[in-house]
């Protein structure tokens, strides 16, 4: 076996001889199982949030960075002190995010929040080490493909279940709070990003911002397959009611149960009754909700539909019990 492996399966092991609870060998098994689920969706992710920070870095210093343009979001905020002030990029860019990441780690979940610090510090890193070629000066193509960069960078952070731009998880929060969408939230912010824009550097760079915001936005979109604001995922397994409790228990979502029949069933015989079990997400939570799905039941039928908005029921999270 992987030494990786044995090391994290002995780990978690000798955390339950702690508890007073002697390990069985049918624990051992699991604990393994999981350990390897763990472990490859540790190191996809981290492929992911890796390559994004270095895309992303690329769009900013390739493109925006050398011909004083601007983005949305933290980035944008970033790059108008940058230009106003000359103060570091890479500096500014972990500095700004901090608070959003806090509110991240009480809105979605410390292991969001701890990715996203690894996927901004590799960002600013990449800023500040790697010694990017300027692509062109052509002020269209900066805008087009400056902002085609930073969201293919941006997106495949948020596949890898990280932000590279804390307003997002802003956007997520206040719509909890609010009759606010997330996308109308992430719009109002920019807006005045754009406007802070063009009254400190100005108009024309502010309308450039735009087209820049537009293209980033369109390639994120695309990169996490068209997933906008709400997922609604629908799961069919035999071991519903287990992944019903890790739904309730480990992500603190609610979760409805539909009575259903397995459809393939010969002429003659009687299609097998099951749970369907649906429950409503993040775009956030995708990468999270599938790993714990394997878990339980690798075999398992998952469908995911995009949602504009959801009001009602137990979107916002509930308090876990420790």
């Amino acid at each position: 076996m992987n030494p990786i492996y044995q090391f994290l399966i002995h780990a978690t092991l000798k955390k339950q001889k702690k508890s007073g609870r002697k390990p069985k060998k049918e624990d051992y098994k699991r604990v393994a199982f999981h350990v390897k689920i763990d472990f490859k969706y540790f190191l996809i992710n981290a492929m992911f949030i890796l390559i994004g920070a270095f895309v992303a870095g690329f769009g900013l210093k390739g493109f925006l960075l050398p011909n004083s343009f601007i983005d949305g979001g933290v980035t944008g905020i970033s790059l108008i002190i940058n230009e106003m002030t000359g103060f570091s990029i890479s500096i500014l860019i972990l500095l700004i995010n901090i608070p959003f990441i806090i509110l991240g780690y009480s809105t979605i979940s410390r292991q969001f929040a701890l990715k996203s610090i690894v996927a901004i510090s590799l960002l600013a890193l990449a800023i500040y080490l790697i010694p990017y070629p300027v692509i062109t000066h052509d002020k269209l193509l900066i805008a087009a493909f400056g902002g085609f960069f930073l969201g293919l960078g941006v997106g495949l952070a948020i596949r890898g279940g990280a932000v590279l731009d804390g307003t997002e998880v802003l956007a997520v929060f206040i719509s909890r709070k609010s009759s606010l969408s997330v996308g109308n939230v992430i719009l109002i912010f920019n807006l005045f990003i754009f406007l802070a824009g063009a009254y400190f550097l100005s108009v024309e760079i502010a309308l450039y911002a735009i087209l820049t915001y537009f293209a980033a936005s369109k390639t994120v979109d695309f990169i996490v397959d068209g997933i906008e604001e709400f997922i609604g995922v629908s799961i069919v397994s035999d071991q519903s009611e287990e992944i019903r409790l890790m739904i309730i228990e480990n992500m603190g979502l609610g979760c409805t149960l539909y009575k259903a029949s397995r459809g393939y069933a010969f002429r003659g015989e009687k299609p097998k009754e099951v749970d369907v079990v649906f429950t409503v997400i993040t775009r956030l939570e995708i990468s999270k909700l599938k790993n714990e799905i394997e878990k339980i039941d690798p075999d398992a039928f998952i469908t995911m539909n995009t949602l504009i908005d959801t009001r009602g029921g137990m979107i916002n999270k509930k308090e876990l019990i420790k």
